[in-house]
């Protein structure tokens, strides 16, 4: 099981900022502590070549985030004040969620980016902590540089909040399936249309929840809506009851029931998967932690 990690997803943060930086230093030590993985396991990402980044972004979007001369708009809608290092930083992500790609179609059927899911990144513009859409660049590195192996891709988006800027991204684009159930009355207030939406009421529990991606899922793997040779998963949990922005009741046993529905699937189909781990805001963070460490549990007792 491979996982992406760099110590540059660390961001040092203004004081009080709400973002929970801290996880992306405590994930990797939960998961070495229990032996869920080895440090052998590990891979240290770098950025991948501008080349890569501009089959899915625009290139002048891109120079003024390099370069620091992000609008005051866009440093707001970003929600992280620009400095070289969240530039360095947002660049890694795309090398850590390519790697992870690029492992996952070896042979090694699934590998993990600690953090990544930055699926309000649109195109042009960031927003909501994403700044550069990793998982729809890394898409895009696969139809690029692996045309005969990977010809239709399947984006299952779990984060409660709607994939936006994926769906814009992949809005002409039939190779790659955009699929994203999240909360109906949730950020963001506009939302884009993907290939397929499947928006929650408010205070949706774990029944409710487990029941609907239990019978959309088959649909989406066995050709109803898609054919995919690739998948990309985004394993928000801020799902939880217990996020302070998601407005859902998934319990934690809930949360990773879901993990192990969407993985046992890619599972018994052979499929490829890269998984990231998207939002997670419960006021304790250690309740983040540990449904971002069931992830990795529930990964490895399925391909170790």
């Amino acid at each position: 099981m491979d996982i992406a990690f760099a110590s540059n997803y660390l961001l040092p943060l203004p004081p009080g900022h709400r973002f929970p930086m801290l996880k992306y230093e405590l994930l990797p030590e939960q998961l070495l502590y229990e032996g869920i993985t080895t440090a052998s396991n590990f891979f240290v990402p770098t950025p991948p070549p501008l080349a890569e980044v501009l089959r899915t972004h625009e290139a002048a979007y891109v120079h003024r985030l390099l370069h620091g001369q992000l609008t005051r708009p866009e440093e707001r809608a970003s929600g992280f004040p620009w400095s070289p290092a969240l530039a360095d930083r947002e660049m890694t992500l795309l090398g850590g969620t390519i790697g992870c790609a690029q492992r996952a179609l070896a042979g090694r059927g699934v590998a993990l980016n600690i953090a990544g899911g930055t699926h309000h990144a649109f195109a042009g513009r960031p927003e909501g902590f994403c700044l550069l859409n990793d998982q729809a660049v890394a898409a895009n590195w696969l139809l690029a540089h692996e045309p005969a192996r990977v010809r239709q891709i399947l984006i299952i988006d779990l984060d409660v909040h709607q994939g936006n800027g994926t769906a814009s991204i992949f809005r002409h684009e039939p190779r790659v399936f955009t699929f994203s159930m999240h909360g109906a009355r949730n950020f963001p207030g506009r939302k884009e249309v993907s290939d397929l939406d499947l928006p929650l009421p408010d205070g949706l529990g774990d029944a409710e929840y487990l029941a609907q991606l239990t019978d959309v899922l088959p649909r989406l793997l066995d050709g109803d809506l898609c054919q995919p040779d690739f998948v990309f998963y985004l394993s928000g949990v801020d799902v939880l009851a217990t996020d302070k922005l998601g407005h859902l009741a998934l319990t934690r046993a809930g949360c990773r029931r879901r993990d192990e529905l969407v993985l046992e699937a890619c599972h018994r189909r052979g499929l490829p998967v890269v998984v990231c781990m998207g939002g997670g805001y419960s006021e304790k963070i250690s309740d983040i932690v540990e449904a971002h460490a069931n992830t990795y549990r529930v990964a490895a007792s399925l391909w170790d």
